[in-house]
């Protein structure tokens, strides 16, 4: 089990369901879209994430991606941690067809990628973090541009060769991408990474 003091923050019941046989901790559902509505689930939240901090792991569908939105501008950026599953495709057990675009939600996925999703977004799972030099500086959004993929032809599809690279989700924005990156890779390392992915 992995014990964690930050709040657990997740979409519906199966993902709590999910998360609690791995998390130790407090772990809230938004109840989906419900969030945009419910001022006192609202209110529990922002005042967690100042004594406690949250954690928000939600689908990496479109709708995860609102939710997740949702939250990070209704609550000081600061006091969250992103945690982002990759785009798995398939179906979970209990449904009978798979979600609109197709991908696994939380509770779809299997345990060792959420403990990897959390060690990505730097939180401390006891165990090894994933190996990384970090001796150079961190990239930063100018490195995004020059590297092709932001603001130039093709960068959308690039970025997203580099999201699947690092088994990120596809809805990822560009500074979303580089707040994860800061948790895992010096920009030199990036860049041989990019460079290799995208020859």
């Amino acid at each position: 089990m992995i014990h964690l003091k930050e709040v657990v923050v997740v979409e519906g019941k199966y993902d709590k369901i999910k998360l609690s046989s791995v998390i130790d901790g407090l772990i809230l559902e938004t109840h989906g879209f419900r969030i945009f509505k419910d001022k006192e689930q609202m209110a529990l939240l922002r005042r967690l994430a100042q004594t406690r901090g949250l954690i928000v792991m939600t689908d990496s569908d479109s709708a995860g991606f609102l939710i997740r939105h949702y939250l990070s501008g209704s609550i000081n950026p600061a006091l969250i941690k992103h945690v982002y599953i990759p785009d798995l495709l398939g179906k979970e057990r209990r449904k009978r067809a798979p979600s609109k675009e197709g991908k696994l939600g939380v509770e779809g996925v299997p345990v060792k990628v959420i403990i990897e999703a959390l060690q990505r977004a730097g939180v401390d799972c006891g165990q090894e973090q994933p190996v990384s030099t970090k001796e150079g500086r961190p990239v930063t959004k100018a490195d995004l541009a020059v590297l092709g993929l932001s603001g130039g032809q093709n960068s959308a599809e690039k970025r997203r060769k580099v999201l699947d690279y690092f088994h990120l989700p596809e809805h990822l924005s560009a500074n979303s991408m580089l707040k994860v990156l800061e948790e895992m890779v010096s920009y030199e390392e990036f860049e041989k990474i990019v460079e290799k992915i995208l020859k």
